[in-house]
């Protein structure tokens, strides 16, 4: 996938992950589109599908962690920073509120994982009952 890290402003990093787990939303619609009915059995091959779909869903789970752990490491460094300013300023409004919002932002980034966590766990979930039949889970 090609992710452009846009981690300054957390709207922007959402949107992003938003697209990049489009596959994992339609789930469903891809293993349906992908596998074939009874009578189409005879014209795909399911093995191949099911695992170039797990190849999919597995390189976007890894774009996406790659992504929210590298702009968890930026906005970390961020908070070290304005935190170390804001001990020699302790008046500076402005710092204060800059703190803050990246502390805001970070502990953001951070409950991204545990989405990721969900949004992996449901969707392996479907990918497993649909394609049990035709691939061995342990050879993926």
């Amino acid at each position: 996938m090609n992710f452009k890290y846009e981690c300054g402003d957390f709207s922007q990093f959402q949107e992003q992950l938003k697209k990049m787990r489009d596959l994992d939303d339609k789930i469903i619609y891809a293993l349906n589109t992908s596998l074939p009915t009874e009578s189409f059995k005879g014209q795909v091959n399911p093995e191949a599908k099911c695992r170039e779909l797990h190849k999919q869903l597995e390189a976007g789970y890894g774009d996406r962690q790659e992504a929210i752990k590298k702009c968890i490491l930026v906005c970390a460094d961020s908070v070290k920073q304005l935190k170390e300013k804001r001990e020699e300023s302790r008046d500076d409004v402005v710092l204060n509120k800059q703190f803050k919002t990246e502390q805001r932002k970070l502990r953001l980034l951070q409950a991204e994982l545990s989405v990721e966590d969900i949004i992996r766990e449901r969707t392996q979930k479907t990918f497993r009952e649909r394609c049990r039949l035709f691939v061995n889970f342990d050879t993926l």
